[in-house]
């Protein structure tokens, strides 16, 4: 029987601040989410578990104004379980290939089951409740880990609000600024077509955590970013979770029902300003900041040499596989890859005013 990990709203960390310089440091002592998530991971580590030893990464910031957060992990490159192969963002389920429900049960960390009595959680009552939460035996970084809703149920890789909503509570339930979550549908590098959200802990700045917006529906908790790379942002505090979590479905709703591939990536960050803010709204991480971007979709086993466009890379986080890519990659040339697979500007702002007209018809 897993370890299970039972929590509810009043366990949300609201006093979550970023500290200057670009190590991020933690405002607060780690709470019983880190520490059981990390504890456990570790332990795996210990027992082997893993496809390799990830030790310290060798870490480098790109000069320039979008400081980007370059990593060498070239045994993730060489050791992960190969890719299955995705011919459709609507792919279904298929038992036959490899599955959550076909690992090592000592993966599993622990099942989160939040505690709901007496509350008002709607998404509860017609969702599972059961997220599995098990080690990433290719790991990216310190304590990556994947959430993976209910995995008897054969979910294929298509979010639902259920997913959403416990991937920002999982962030709110850190006390650590460099905890991290994210998502590749089908068509944007996802590896594995049973629903499964990254995280990881990254204790670095990232530009997307206090990035200028445009409000678009910000009623909605809906802007778009103003930098590079062109995409959509939500944000929201403890108190909004759940209709947060049903617009950011309504959202990749339509991006499945239109056949466009999206990443997703979610992490402390300030509220969302149109303008120059203050130190104090700067530095604060009260809230979670999600990022959508709909991207180009890239189907069968092609790869970049240097890294792959996927949820991390457009964050601003960029995994190198090789050596050579890690120490000559210029600003200039990871914006020029992750170019190459963005909507073109025009189907973007076509796409902004039909999903900005979708979620102010809810």
């Amino acid at each position: 029987m897993p370890l299970q990990f039972v929590y509810s709203n009043q366990d949300f960390v609201t006093d979550v601040r970023r500290s200057s310089g670009n190590s991020l440091g933690t405002a607060s002592p780690p709470v019983k989410f880190d520490t059981t998530i990390q504890a456990g991971w570790t332990d795996r580590t210990e027992r082997g578990l893993f496809r390799y030893h990830l030790g310290d990464l060798q870490t480098r910031i790109l000069p320039g104004p979008h400081g980007y957060v370059a990593q060498l992990n070239i045994q993730r490159g060489l050791e992960r379980r190969k890719p299955q192969e995705i011919l459709s963002i609507q792919q279904e389920f298929n038992a036959k290939q490899f599955n959550f429900n076909k690992i090592n049960p000592e993966e599993i960390i622990f099942e989160m089951i939040k505690d709901t009595e007496g509350g008002n959680d709607k998404v509860q009552s017609h969702q599972p409740c059961r997220m599995v939460v098990l080690v990433n035996v290719s790991p990216l970084e310190f304590g990556h880990c994947l959430f993976v809703p209910d995995p008897s149920r054969c979910f294929p890789q298509v979010l639902t609000t259920f997913a959403v909503q416990v991937g920002i509570e999982s962030v709110l339930l850190s006390s650590d600024p460099g905890f991290r979550v994210g998502f590749n549908s089908l068509g944007a590098f996802a590896s594995v077509n049973h629903l499964h959200l990254h995280g990881y802990y990254l204790d670095h700045e990232l530009k997307i955590e206090s990035m200028s917006v445009k409000p678009l529906a910000p009623e909605k908790g809906f802007y778009r970013l103003l930098d590079f790379p062109r995409g959509f942002l939500f944000y929201t505090d403890s108190e909004r979770v759940e209709d947060v979590a049903r617009a950011i479905c309504r959202v990749t709703d339509f991006l499945v029902d239109g056949n466009i591939a999206h990443n997703l990536f979610l992490t402390r960050g300030c509220p969302p300003c149109d303008r120059r803010q203050n130190e104090e709204d700067h530095s604060s991480r009260k809230g979670v900041r999600i990022a959508v971007w709909p991207r180009i979709s890239c189907f069968g086993a092609k790869e970049e040499s240097a890294f792959n466009v996927a949820l991390c890379e457009l964050a601003g986080h960029l995994p190198f596989k090789n050596k050579k890519d890690y120490e000559l990659a210029t600003e200039n040339d990871v914006i020029g890859i992750i170019q190459r697979y963005l909507l073109p500007d025009a189907e973007f702002r076509t796409l902004e005013q039909q999903l900005t007209r979708h979620l102010m018809a809810l």
